[in-house]
């Protein structure tokens, strides 16, 4: 009996840790729309390049990740990479809940159907 009450006593405990140090996803879809990630400077966000998550439908199956002609060997290292140099930030910690967060957001796009085309860039207009 004594080892029954320790054992539902144990997953309790481990079910409140897991709880309080679970990937958040809302709050990584707030990060992901945040142009000021990792201390931005672009005045771009995540979502600049990936509007809605579009282009990333793919990224929680991956070990490897191709940008700009440079590999990243997890999603976090793609984030970070993203973080420095589309927003012009600095890389965030691969252990912190920010970067977990974030990475449960981009992972709940998994199996989502997104329009093919990217939008176009706007043309800057003169004298602007």
């Amino acid at each position: 009996m004594k080892v029954i009450r320790i054992a539902i006593l144990t997953m309790i405990t481990l079910g409140l840790i897991s709880g309080v140090f679970a990937a958040d996803v809302s709050k990584g879809k707030a990060l992901f729309n945040d142009s000021k990630l990792g201390g931005g400077t672009s005045g771009k966000s995540c979502n600049s390049c990936h509007p809605d998550g579009k282009g990333l439908e793919k990224s929680a199956d991956k070990k490897e990740f191709m940008i700009m002609g440079k590999s990243q060997k997890s999603l976090e290292e793609a984030v970070n990479f993203c973080i420095e140099m589309a927003l012009k930030g600095k890389a965030i910690d691969p252990k912190s809940t920010e970067m977990a967060n974030i990475v449960a957001y981009i992972k709940s796009l998994k199996g989502m159907k997104m329009d093919k085309e990217m939008p176009k860039k706007k043309k800057a207009i003169e004298g602007c």
